[in-house]
């Protein structure tokens, strides 16, 4: 069961501007999680800057003549590894200094690595130290581990400078300092996942305070009379029903705020559709009227007669039928719910048809289960299921039967109609529901206003349940209303 062509294209729009939003916001907070990271990573350079600096300088205070003494810088990062340190980070624990220090000649051979691995090699070549022996600014990013993406290591390093008797300072050393990636990639996710959550909020928010302002501007009370109606009608025993009757009174709220920003109303459509409907009983009526004004036999001027009243009862008909779905459409919840007997529902409903039924030679034949009790108004019941018994006549042969119906479920019950009618064509299985949509009847021809199913449809939504049509097996078509159980 699909909603009205024209329904879904407001629905699609309105969505659309819904996506755009969202995909706006989403586009916006990727691109700033995807800067976390090097932002980050300037920062911590920044910090190994002033880290590098100090240790050179600590260093360049016990150096003599070109001689870098490194023994008490070794003594403090041992004391350091065995620190205790319990710090709290914007949320995150820091319970250890993960620092790699070490420091070079003017060679850039390794007098000192804090790793204890490397004492000896020639850093030369690295980029930190060659730059920094350069007196440039030397920086560099390293694996750890080569089969490890994620072993990234920075490196900055600050040049160890002595004093020469002529006064001139000249580079004697280099040294190092080194974080790992690791060490700041939980601040990193933290902080994306500070980011993503504010705009879920923020989108969240937006969402609710646009729905507020439009609900505002177009229904400023409808809307909670029309909860609160949906909560008292359903009463506190059956829940599942009142999330039934409250979502369907957020689904017509929806409809409106919708309508209000696609700019159009649905009042609109359904008036420049009803004028093309009534063209053509309007014609016929006109064409007759003008016919009746020449002379002609008694009985061709009888024939034009009952043709201007049966167009002028169809045209009406189809006023009438339009209004009621109107006002149906309009309804978030029932006035009243009490639990209604099916099987007294299709009798009635075979009495009132039974004049329709004779003429067509179709016999209506129930099987409903005198248990079989929905929770609803009994009027819009009955009018639902006496469109579905009329649409199976108007479809069904002389000589064949209509069957009536019901299957209890635990919390829900399902009335039946089938026919042996010509059953669906596939292109109108999707849109049996739409209004003014319909097929031509197998006897004349003719076709109807296209808007019972409609009505059969919207008092299912109403109540909280569906209407279906379907093939049925053997040939003829099997409608089905779904509706909520009645409490015994």
């Amino acid at each position: 069961m699909r909603e009205p062509v024209w329904a879904r294209r407001r629905a699609r729009v309105f969505l659309g501007v819904i996506l755009v939003y969202v995909a706006v916001i989403g586009l916006l907070l990727a691109r700033v999680a995807g800067e976390l990271d090097p932002r980050y990573r300037e920062s911590a350079e920044e910090s190994l800057v002033d880290t590098a600096n100090l240790l050179a300088t600590l260093l360049e205070r016990s150096a003599y003549q070109g001689v870098i003494e490194t023994d008490e810088l070794a003594r403090t990062l041992e004391h350091l590894g065995r620190r205790n340190v319990a710090a709290q980070i914007f949320g995150i624990s820091k319970t250890a200094v993960r620092l790699r220090v070490y420091v070079t000649d003017r060679s850039g051979i390794v007098l000192f690595d804090s790793a204890g691995t490397d004492v000896g090699a020639d850093y030369s070549a690295w980029r930190d130290v060659a730059l920094t022996l350069q007196d440039s600014y030397g920086a560099r990013t390293t694996l750890a581990n080569r089969a490890d993406p994620d072993s990234g290591v920075m490196y900055v390093a600050a040049p160890i400078r002595e004093r020469a008797a002529d006064g001139t300072e000249q580079i004697i050393g280099v040294v190092s300092v080194g974080k790992p990636f690791a060490a700041f990639d939980p601040f990193i996710v933290n902080a994306r996942q500070r980011l993503f959550l504010f705009g879920a909020i923020s989108a969240a928010a937006f969402a609710l305070l646009l729905v507020a302002v439009t609900l505002w501007l177009i229904r400023p009370f409808g809307l909670a009379q029309e909860l609160w109606r949906a909560v008292a009608a359903s009463g506190t025993r059956r829940p599942h029903q009142v999330g039934r009757r409250v979502r369907h009174a957020l689904r017509n709220a929806f409809a409106d705020i919708r309508d209000a920003l696609s700019g159009r109303s649905y009042v609109e459509e359904y008036v420049q559709t009803l004028t093309h409907e009534l063209k053509s009983p309007l014609a016929a009526i006109r064409g007759a009227a003008e016919l009746l004004g020449e002379p002609m036999a008694p009985e061709a001027r009888a024939r034009f007669t009952r043709n201007v009243v049966e167009q002028a009862g169809r045209a009406q008909d189809l006023i009438d039928r339009m209004l009621e779905l109107s006002a149906l459409e309009r309804r978030a919840a029932l006035d009243r719910v009490e639990p209604v007997a099916l099987a007294p529902l299709a009798d009635a409903v075979r009495d009132e048809l039974a004049a329709l039924a004779a003429q067509r030679r179709v016999e209506v034949r129930i099987a409903v289960d005198p248990q079989a009790r929905a929770a609803g108004d009994p009027f819009l019941l009955h009018r639902a299921v006496s469109n579905l018994v009329r649409n199976a006549l108007e479809f069904s042969a002389a000589g064949q039967a209509v069957e009536i119906d019901a299957h209890l479920g635990a919390d829900q019950v399902e009335l039946v109609v089938r026919d042996r009618g010509p059953g669906l064509p596939p292109y109108a299985r999707e849109r049996v529901f739409e209004r003014f949509f319909s097929l031509a009847r197998p006897d004349s021809g003719r076709r109807g206003t296209g808007l019972g199913l409609a009505f059969v449809r919207e008092i299912a939504a109403l109540h909280g349940g569906k209407a279906r049509l379907s093939d049925r097996d053997g040939g003829g078509t099997t409608a089905t209303l779904i509706l909520p159980r009645a409490v015994a």
